[in-house]
């Protein structure tokens, strides 16, 4: 029997060799985890059952038991590279099969899927049209290239502080051009519907104690202003025309080739859609009666005498013509210097309608609201607290980072950041049952048990850092120590058989 016995031990320590052996040689590899030979004895039993005596028949390998234990965290120069730190496992699709691995050496192929050098795809959950995550059931994620498109600035968040101390403006009415006739000026950037940049400026009135009048002009421009008085009277075909006109002599310019003649004759059209505009605005509230009543009389001559171009013509038109901008609201403040929102219009919130002129191509007219939310009147310096709007114009992507909690996030030539996806983890309840693949993969099977799906950094699901891979967990040094070890035990067991040999070997001499 000692010769099974040794037999058995030979192979046992082969096999734990064989372990060994393999986790030295992944000791270098990303996201590999040891295993460790796990042995049982064996005993032979008969019908009546096994003595309390009876000796065993060797040993057996029980399983080989893989130590999903954390290995060490290594920066990378990879911004795809993700590590897990905790608990959980990638999960990829390669060919329709779903596999798991805690390898996150991650490139983007030529689609731009999140894929692994086997070519098996990252899965996550995806984003809807305003960037929100859309949780269910986990899909290949790719990195979308496109542009991010303009958005339309509809809010304007302004909190400021306005000086108590100050006196009303010397000049009265209101002009935007005369800063003798405000107390503060505050411009802040705005975008059409096309992302085209626009300055919104507003203006603040000191009218008596604990009150400001509110006004606000697009670009800062006197033709803008005029166009809001135009617009406020419900007549706008003038400021129809004048930007179709503009649009005409834009496109005669860009022609291939350009013909003088009908540059010439787009500007002339230009030059008298614009006196119309002047002439049409005649008895408007606020403007300046006698330079209107000029350039009426002279009708499209007077615009044309600025000079052969737009912009020129357009410089004629400010120059000649003054109306004061739109009137947003008043400011109201308590004794305190706080925003009285009960006396002040909508609580602080005002909505304005400012044009678009010369016109972009985008909607003519811009809606927004401005909001003073927060806005205080101490017996300070007049200052700006805050600034912001909603909109942007149109940018594309730049580069893109990966959260402790999976999302994707793409940054954008325009500075906004934009979430594409979201990395999610897998958990089982017997991670040793899983059943290996290679290539740092594993594959669900019955004794691993179903799935947890889950973001990171959510349940027992660990947490992830990015531009870092994990590290194998093989212990070099135990590593060496257990194959001397074993090696021992060969040789022990090897000594077993070649003892039993003598023994046999006794016994036949004695014939």
């Amino acid at each position: 029997m000692s010769f099974q016995q040794g037999l058995s031990g030979l192979n046992g320590a082969a096999k734990s060799l064989d372990v060994i052996g393999n986790n030295i040689a992944n000791a270098s590899t990303v996201g590999f985890k040891s295993g460790q030979a796990q042995f049982a004895d064996v005993y032979a039993s008969s019908l009546n059952g096994a003595g309390g005596a009876t000796a065993g028949i060797g040993v057996k390998v029980s399983q080989i038991a893989q130590q999903f234990t954390q290995g060490n965290i290594e920066s990378s120069s990879n911004s795809l590279d993700v590590a897990i730190n905790g608990q959980g496992f990638f999960r990829t699709e390669s060919s329709g099969m779903v596999q798991y691995t805690r390898n996150g050496q991650f490139s983007l192929d030529k689609n731009g899927f999140m894929t692994n050098a086997q070519g098996a795809k990252l899965t996550g959950y995806k984003t809807g049209p305003g960037g929100e995550i859309l949780a269910g059931a986990p899909s290949p994620l790719q990195i979308t290239t496109g542009d991010l498109k303009p958005v339309s600035t509809t809010k304007v968040g302004i909190e400021m502080n306005l000086d108590s101390r100050v006196a009303a403006p010397i000049v009265t009415p209101f002009d935007a051009t005369d800063p003798n006739s405000y107390n503060k000026q505050s411009p802040v950037d705005v975008y059409d519907t096309l992302g085209n940049p626009h300055v919104l400026s507003t203006f603040y009135v000191k009218n008596g104690p604990g009150t400001w009048d509110v006004y606000a002009a697009n670009d800062g421009t006197e033709v803008t202003n005029l166009k809001v008085a135009q617009a406020a009277q419900g007549d706008t075909a003038p400021f129809a025309a004048v930007n179709a006109a503009r649009a005409e002599w834009d496109a005669a310019t860009k022609a291939i080739p350009p013909v003088a003649s009908t540059i010439a004759a787009a500007l002339a059209k230009y030059a008298d859609a614009a006196s119309s505009m002047v002439a049409s605005a005649a008895g408007t509230a606020g403007a300046d009666a006698t330079a209107q009543a000029a350039i009426v009389a002279a009708g499209g001559d007077a615009a044309r005498v600025a000079g052969n171009s737009p912009d020129l013509v357009d410089k004629a038109i400010t120059n000649a013509v003054k109306v004061p901008a739109v009137p947003v609201g008043t400011l109201r403040f308590d004794e305190n210097g706080a925003l009285n929102a009960a006396t002040t219009q909508n609580g602080g919130k005002f909505n304005i309608v400012l044009p678009i002129f010369p016109s972009t191509g985008s909607e003519p007219t811009q809606q927004m609201e401005l909001a003073y939310t927060g806005s205080t009147q101490y017996g300070t310096s007049t200052s700006d607290k805050k600034l912001v709007q909603d909109g942007y114009t149109a940018g594309h992507l730049q580069r893109f980072s990966i959260g402790d909690d999976g999302t994707i996030l793409g940054q954008y030539s325009n500075g906004q950041s934009k979430p594409l996806g979201q990395v999610v983890l897998a958990n089982f309840t017997n991670s040793n049952g899983l059943e290996p693949l290679g290539n740092n993969a594993w594959a669900e099977s019955a004794d691993s048990g179903t799935p947890l799906i889950g973001t990171p950094d959510s349940g027992s699901l660990g947490v992830l850092q990015s531009s870092a891979v994990e590290t194998s967990n093989v212990d070099l040094t135990a590593e060496l120590v257990n194959m001397i070890t074993a090696q021992r035990v060969y040789q022990a067991n090897a000594q077993t058989i070649k003892t039993q040999d003598s023994v046999l070997q006794t016994l036949v001499n004695l014939r």
